[in-house]
């Protein structure tokens, strides 16, 4: 077995081992997936009836509409606070002993960016589940291909966010102060709860080139099984994008953590 080779196969043992040490607390504490569910529960139920109010269409349209945007909701903000939890670690030391434990340094990362995937495909089908006997209907191949589309942003999205953690170590607010800062434009830029159609020229500039957006816009084709639509290309580009780059930056802040 070549030196690659081997290094290649202990990073994928050290990456199992580590997503299965982060998924146990999850597996006990279900409970707590669900309940980092009532944001977007509140948006389904409380913002939804003024689309319906407000656009004319039936309750039916603007679920398929609306409960897409919902779901890239639910890895925006999950995603996107994940980094807190390393935070924590590193306040209590847990952090240090992993890095001195015999682990490839980007496995830490890779294995942590991997566990968002499982609370993202349970609250997505939770919150799909509900919207269905309210008139949203679900395309099965539509459903797999966005649950997919969503767990390769979040591993993005949660990349970025263990970064900021590690690079904002012992200061908890500049933390929660530049993901706050980012969010909101992301979240508000990206046509998720509200059309941009009709906004100024210089917000739908904006949102062009926001990858939020575009992975909304994917979201929307895809459960509506229009897979030739352009946007499902675009959002895999973004989610693609966001991934990689979110991995890179991230291996390299574990590397470079003390």
């Amino acid at each position: 077995m070549t030196t690659d080779t081997l290094v290649r196969a202990n990073l994928v043992r050290d990456t199992r081992n580590v997503l299965v040490r982060e998924l146990k607390p999850t597996l006990r504490d279900p409970f707590t997936q669900i309940f980092s569910l009532l944001q977007p529960l509140v948006f389904l139920g409380l913002f939804a009836p003024l689309l319906v109010g407000g656009s004319g269409q039936s309750a039916a349209e603007t679920l398929q509409w609306f409960v897409p945007g919902v779901l890239v909701m639910i890895v925006l903000f999950g995603t996107g606070a994940t980094g807190s939890n390393l935070q924590y670690e590193m306040m209590t030391g847990s952090h240090e002993r992993t890095l001195v434990a015999p682990l490839a340094r980007s496995s830490l990362l890779i294995g942590r960016a991997l566990k968002e995937i499982a609370p993202i495909v349970v609250q997505a089908l939770i919150i799909v589940l509900i919207a269905w006997p309210f008139g949203f209907t679900i395309n099965p191949l539509g459903l797999l291909a966005g649950l997919v589309l969503l767990a390769v942003f979040g591993v993005g999205l949660g990349s970025l966010s263990y970064a900021l953690a590690l690079g904002t170590k012992d200061r908890e607010w500049l933390f929660w102060g530049v993901q706050q800062s980012l969010i909101f434009p992301l979240l508000i830029l990206s046509g998720m709860l509200l059309p941009l159609d009709e906004g100024p020229a210089w917000m739908r500039v904006v949102a062009s080139v926001n990858p939020v957006n575009w992975v909304v816009q994917a979201e929307r084709a895809l459960f509506a099984g229009d897979f030739a639509d352009t946007a499902v290309a675009w959002g895999w580009v973004s989610a693609g994008v966001v991934a990689i780059v979110g991995l890179l930056v991230g291996i390299r802040a574990i590397r470079r953590s003390s």
